[in-house]
């Protein structure tokens, strides 16, 4: 009886173990290994190796995507970068990148950033016409000439950097396919004033600068004293030119005779050269070239020389 009573329970815990493991469907149990995990964790390691899987894949592709797009912004830089040019004069040649419009294209023409660097009445504008005649050269006139853009050190470099970044639209602007982008400035149009800041942004900015005076600083104060007088006086047709365009306009104005102050002649003519000197002095760690209005008049291959100068085709001017 004692036995039967034994193997009655071992009996009953059997049937219970077994009720137990049916009331666990998903708990599959190996007399012999571990036990199987249930099957929702199964079906989440599941969906969390193959989001994984996704993952690496779509980085390689991006990854990959990446290179190619740097890889042919480099190689498009560097074929910009590469003109045949003697290696001390690279830094004058520039590529650049205007923000108003896209340069096509021409946007791997090196373009050569330069100033004319001048004075009042020193032919400043005859010479900046001839340069616009070439088809490859825009210098943009007198950018200074407003206040609001010389009134310091920031708005003088913000107005040059859109200047030299093409964004800087004139009659004279021949953005997209220019090969010599520049400006005219005037002497007291704040180019001394900051002469420091102004000369280190030219060398670090690879300007290449063209200082225009005149030999007969005398011609230029009677210059100076006629278009003074003619500004009040209008005396061509009732209107006011600071340059003529023909040859009868130059007969009507030249026949005012200004009247000098022979007193202060001397010390004016002696201050103006002492200007132009200072000037010399402070921007001779530049690119630069010293040209003279009777030099234009009387020589013609000055003009040549300012094409190479400005790394332009050499042609006739006029």
């Amino acid at each position: 009886m004692v036995m039967l009573a034994c193997s009655g329970q071992a009996g009953e815990t059997e049937i219970g173990q077994y009720s137990k493991q049916k009331m666990h469907p998903y708990l599959l149990k190996s007399s012999k290994g571990a036990p199987f995990p249930p099957r929702p964790i199964l079906v989440f390691l599941i969906a969390l190796f193959g989001f994984y899987v996704c993952y690496i894949s779509f980085s390689q592709i991006t990854l990959e995507n990446r290179v190619e797009k740097n890889s042919g912004e480099v190689q498009s830089e560097i074929l910009c970068q590469k003109p045949y040019l003697p290696h001390e004069e690279l830094r004058y040649v520039h590529f650049p990148k205007p923000e108003s419009y896209s340069r096509g294209e021409c946007s791997c023409n090196p373009v050569r950033f330069f100033v004319i660097v001048s004075m009042q009445r020193s032919g400043s504008g005859w010479f900046e016409t001839l340069l616009n005649s070439h088809p490859n050269i825009s210098s943009n006139g007198e950018t200074f000439n407003r206040v609001d853009r010389r009134e310091n050190i920031s708005s003088i470099l913000q107005t040059l950097d859109k200047l030299y970044n093409l964004d800087w639209f004139t009659s004279a602007a021949k953005n997209e396919c220019t090969a010599a982008f520049g400006l005219k400035w005037m002497l007291n149009q704040g180019f001394m004033d900051h002469r420091d800041d102004i000369a280190s942004y030219l060398n670090k900015k690879g300007v290449s600068v063209i200082f225009l005076f005149r030999r007969n600083t005398l011609r230029r104060l009677i210059s100076v004293l006629a278009n003074d007088y003619d500004r009040d006086a209008k005396q061509l047709n009732g209107t006011h030119k600071s340059h003529v365009h023909s040859k009868e306009e130059a007969e009507i104005l030249a026949k005012f005779k200004p009247v000098l102050d022979v007193s202060n002649l001397i010390p004016n003519i002696r201050n103006a050269e002492k200007y132009i000197r200072d000037c010399l002095d402070h921007f001779n760690t530049t690119r630069h070239m010293i040209l003279y209005y009777e030099d234009i008049v009387r020589n013609r291959n000055a003009l040549s020389q300012v094409q190479e100068f400005l790394g332009v085709p050499v042609r006739k001017l006029d």
